[in-house]
C-alpha cells in the first residue's frame, strides 16, 4: 500500500492532477508576482551609499558592531575588552562580508533590509550582493575612522541605543532630523573618501 501511495503522490505533484481536490484551488490561483525593486543608475553603479539609504545603512552598521563587540565580551565573561581586542573586533566588524543585506521595496519605498533593521517584509524581493556589501564596509570603516575605536567601544559599553545615537543621530548623522529607522530628509551631498 505504501509504494502505491508514494507513486500516486509523485504523479499528482508532477502531473498537477489532484492538486485542486487536495488544496481547494489550482496552483496558478495561489501564485503571486512580486517585482524586484527598480534601482536608479546611482543605486546600481555608484561606489557610495545613496543618500536615501544612509540612515538604514548606519542602523545596520551599529547593529553589527554591537553584535560583534557583545560576542567578544561574552567570551571574556562580560568584562571590558583590552584595546587590542576591541580594535580587532571593530576591524573584523567592518571587513565582514555584509552579504545578508540588500534593498527591498517597503510600502513603495526602497529600504535597506537585513539583520537589525526594522520593517522587513517576508513576501518581498530583496536585491542583495552587488555594490551593497562594499558600500556598507566602506561606511563602517568611515565611522570607525571618524569616531575612533576607543569612543565607539566606550559608547558600546553604555548600550546599543547609545551606539546608534553616536553613529546615526547627532548633528551630522544620517538619521538626524528623522525618527529612528527612517531615512533622513534630503540634504546637501557630502564628500566621501
Amino acid at each position: 500500500m505504501r509504494p502505491v501511495l508514494v507513486a500516486w503522490l509523485v504523479l499528482s505533484l508532477l502531473g498537477g492532477t489532484g492538486a485542486e481536490e487536495m488544496c481547494g484551488e489550482s496552483p496558478a490561483a495561489r501564485s503571486r508576482s512580486i517585482p524586484a525593486p527598480q534601482l536608479s543608475p546611482e543605486e546600481q553603479l555608484s561606489p557610495h551609499m545613496p543618500e536615501s539609504l544612509r540612515c538604514d545603512a548606519c542602523q545596520a552598521i551599529a547593529f553589527q558592531i554591537e553584535e560583534q563587540l557583545s560576542r567578544a565580551e561574552r567570551k571574556v565573561g562580560k568584562k571590558a575588552l583590552k584595546e587590542s581586542d576591541y580594535m580587532e573586533v571593530l576591524e573584523r566588524s567592518c571587513s565582514q562580508g555584509w552579504e545578508s543585506y540588500g534593498v527591498q521595496d517597503l510600502d513603495g519605498e526602497k529600504r535597506l533590509a537585513g539583520p537589525g533593521l526594522p520593517g522587513q517584509q517576508p513576501m518581498s524581493v530583496m536585491v542583495s550582493g552587488g555594490p551593497w556589501p562594499g558600500r556598507l564596509s566602506k561606511m563602517c570603516h568611515g565611522y570607525v575612522g571618524e569616531q575612533g575605536e576607543a569612543q565607539i567601544y566606550e559608547t558600546h559599553r553604555r548600550g546599543p541605543a547609545a551606539l546608534r545615537e553616536l553613529l546615526c543621530q547627532g548633528d551630522k548623522g544620517p538619521c538626524a532630523g528623522g525618527k529612528a529607522g527612517a531615512p533622513a530628509p534630503a540634504k546637501a551631498l557630502q564628500n566621501e573618501l
